[in-house]
């Protein structure tokens, strides 16, 4: 089952006065229309940080969480490194300038220069009301808007 797939960034992560933001890329401009109203987004972006044959291969990751099980498989973390290094960020939108391509966010999990590869609207029906998971998770922010204020260096091993 190899198969190949060609994918093409539509902008990048950019700080603007010490700021985050997503800048398309012009030819992608008119895919902006009628975004306006819509408080929240999903950013897919491109770990290229971590975009290497090493953490392609990375099935287990080791000690990723400090109050998690030593080992967990790769598809049971948000971790870049994993066999395709694609992101997904619910992001608040600020502000919008259409004919600049550039969307303002208080805060994107991305390192600037991170490749935009979609944006999606985010829409309220995609909560889920009996949302289980495991128990050493259980203790995170239940919302976006909690994570931002969230002790993560208690959390997760940043090394």
């Amino acid at each position: 089952m190899n198969k190949t797939f060609q994918i093409n960034a539509i902008g990048q992560v950019k700080l603007i006065k010490d700021k985050s933001v997503i800048e398309l890329d012009s030819n992608y401009l008119s895919g902006l229309t009628l975004i306006e109203g819509f408080s929240h987004l999903q950013i897919i972006w491109w770990a290229h940080l971590t975009d290497g044959l090493q953490n392609r291969e990375t099935l287990i990751a080791e000690k990723l969480f400090k109050k998690a099980p030593d080992k967990i498989g790769i598809f049971g973390t948000r971790a870049p490194a994993r066999p395709n290094p694609i992101m997904i960020s619910s992001i608040k939108v600020e502000r919008i300038d259409i004919e600049k391509g550039i969307i303002h966010t208080p805060f994107i999990d991305a390192e600037p220069e991170s490749p935009i590869l979609d944006i999606k609207p985010y829409f309220p029906m995609e909560r889920v009301k009996k949302c289980v998971v495991p128990e050493w998770f259980k203790h995170w922010p239940e919302w976006a808007e909690d994570a931002m204020s969230f002790n993560w260096q208690n959390e997760i091993n940043f090394d």
